[in-house]
């Protein structure tokens, strides 16, 4: 990225910079941080302290920087995701006690599937997904309830992320068929090797034909039973769609 290309406020600026710290899974030095913004490292330097002293970014002991609690305070309290967590929460700890396995819930943002809640436990399979994380909407089960309302085309090169993702729009295209057909999205080793995942759409009375969100259950390919599974977790997205429509 050049120095044209970057915006020229300064609040433009120090948003590149929250949002390098929040897309990374490590806390970022100062060179890294200029990498992944494009700024100047003088620029990122001045904005970061800044965003320090404000407690949006925390300063770790190794003088590398991460998400700071005042973000995640600010974030907690957008109401449409508070209501929507709130709302969500007895349907996936349910879900959780039921399954053992991972629940998520969902959202779209462009062309990635945001994870608005997890639940987990210790039983659970590990995967890489975490709460506020993000992957992209093509190689998701929550992803592809999404994909599945817009018939058009991906107007652009799909990431593969295992052998299995399905990266030729062709592929992809019938793959969201289907979930339109069946009422659930599929996704098998797509986004992880070894981990598969059923989701169902959550829908709100008056808000139109499109899923404002879904909920998953993700676990070991081996031991998740996609068949015995989408019956759960189709029950709980309409039991949700029901608490939030009424």
């Amino acid at each position: 990225m050049t120095d044209g290309q970057l915006p020229k406020s300064v609040l433009a600026r120090g948003v590149m910079v929250l949002r390098a710290c929040g897309g990374s899974e490590t806390a970022l030095t100062l060179a890294e941080l200029a990498l992944c913004t494009g700024l100047p490292k003088p620029t990122a330097h001045r904005l970061v302290g800044e965003l320090v002293r404000l407690g949006l970014v925390e300063r770790t002991e190794a003088g590398s920087y991460r998400i700071g609690l005042g973000l995640f305070v600010l974030g907690q309290s957008a109401p449409t995701v508070r209501e929507l967590r709130d709302a969500a929460l007895p349907y996936l700890g349910d879900l959780h006690e039921a399954t053992l396995e991972n629940v998520h819930l969902a959202v779209p943002d462009g062309t990635d599937t945001l994870f608005l809640e997890k639940v987990t436990g210790r039983r659970a399979t590990p995967i890489v997904s975490r709460t506020g994380g993000r992957l992209p909407a093509h190689c998701t089960a929550t992803g592809k309830v999404f994909l599945a309302q817009d018939p058009r085309p991906p107007h652009r090169t799909l990431t593969r992320l295992t052998p299995r993702t399905l990266v030729l729009p062709g592929q992809l295209a019938r793959d969201l068929a289907l979930t339109r057909a069946r009422g659930y999205g599929v996704n098998l080793e797509e986004a992880e090797v070894g981990i598969s995942a059923v989701a169902a759409p959550v829908y709100v009375r008056d808000h139109g034909p499109r899923p404002i969100a879904a909920i998953s259950v993700t676990g070991g390919t081996r031991r998740l039973d996609v068949d015995r599974m989408c019956a759960r977790v189709c029950a709980a997205a309409r039991a949700l769609t029901r608490a939030l429509s009424a």
